[in-house]
């Protein structure tokens, strides 16, 4: 795949974050577009518009006015390493649905911004911004944590072979498409995780341990996964010593293999459908929690959600 068009949504706050760094780093690997946008609301100033609107509407101009003098002399930095780069400050809360709808405005093929860290109590109450984009955003999606590497040099692409009806199409390849492009553009070293001893059988929306299963039926999901392995990394031209076969609890082992070898860039898949959480998207919901590196999300094509 190309990139042509990245999406990187900026915080409110008028600082430069690793966000920016990452998406530079990206742009200028992939020849991509790279257009900014910063959603900015200031509640107050909307209340006293109630008030008096003529007044309201020059001092919200005026601020605005300000965000955009700051993105654009940020957008200039881009500028002058021959990046295209465009920027937008929208007046707006940077909810789901301002959001979603930039994104399929803008027709975005990786949409980036950087990881919200929220304690755990917080999350218990709410779903931040991350979590919502992750079961809803159409594009892929990059969660930076950090840019100590603002160009990725590990990328390691995380797969799901346990659904056994999708062992070699589907949202693995795209999960591969991405990953290759990325590290073939940035030099990065690409590696491929699969953990092992999980399936999905029959109609089951939930991933067992293949050891619980027959000893003939274990036997033969492990074969096939092994095959399916291999293929999918022969596709991709990924070295034999960046082949990783592990096992254990999927988003436990993938963070802590991600974490262990400080790898700059981790891609997996992601599918939600509404009423079911399927094993792929609560693994990466799971990980997103742990957030071992930056993390890029894939998803499926519309018509295969």
């Amino acid at each position: 795949m190309k990139l042509k068009r990245i999406l990187l949504i900026a915080p409110s706050e008028m600082n430069r974050t690793p966000a920016f760094d990452r998406a530079r780093a990206l742009a200028s690997a992939s020849g991509a577009l790279l257009h900014i946008v910063a959603f900015d609301y200031v509640q107050a100033l909307a209340l006293a518009g109630l008030f008096d609107h003529d007044t309201m509407a020059q001092a919200r101009e005026g601020y605005l006015q300000v965000h955009r003098l700051w993105l654009e002399q940020q957008a200039r930095f881009q500028r002058c390493i021959g990046l295209q780069v465009t920027t937008e400050v929208v007046w707006a809360k940077s909810s789901l649905a301002h959001v979603l709808e930039y994104v399929n405005d803008f027709h975005a093929d990786l949409v980036i911004k950087d990881s919200q860290q929220i304690s755990a109590l917080d999350r218990a109450f709410h779903r931040p911004l991350d979590w919502l984009l992750l079961r809803d955003c159409p594009a892929h999606l990059h969660l930076v944590t950090d840019a100590t590497n603002a160009k990725p040099s590990k990328i390691l692409a995380a797969i799901d072979l346990s659904h056994l009806e999708d062992l070699t199409h589907g949202l693995n390849d795209r999960i591969l498409d991405l990953a290759s492009t990325l590290a073939d553009s940035c030099g990065a070293a690409l590696h491929l995780l699969n953990v092992g001893n999980w399936s999905v059988v029959g109609e089951a929306t939930q991933s067992v341990p293949t050891q619980i299963l027959k000893a003939s039926l274990g036997d033969a999901v492990t074969d096939a996964q092994l095959e399916a392995f291999e293929v999918l990394a022969e596709r991709y031209g990924i070295e034999q010593k960046h082949r990783h076969l592990l096992a254990g609890v999927p988003h436990k082992v993938i963070t802590h293999f991600a974490k262990r070898n400080a790898f700059d860039m981790l891609v997996l898949g992601a599918v939600y459908q509404r009423g079911i959480d399927r094993f792929i998207g609560s693994t990466a919901e799971s990980v997103l929690n742990r957030a071992p590196c930056s993390l890029t999300i894939v998803k499926p094509l519309p018509w295969l959600q």
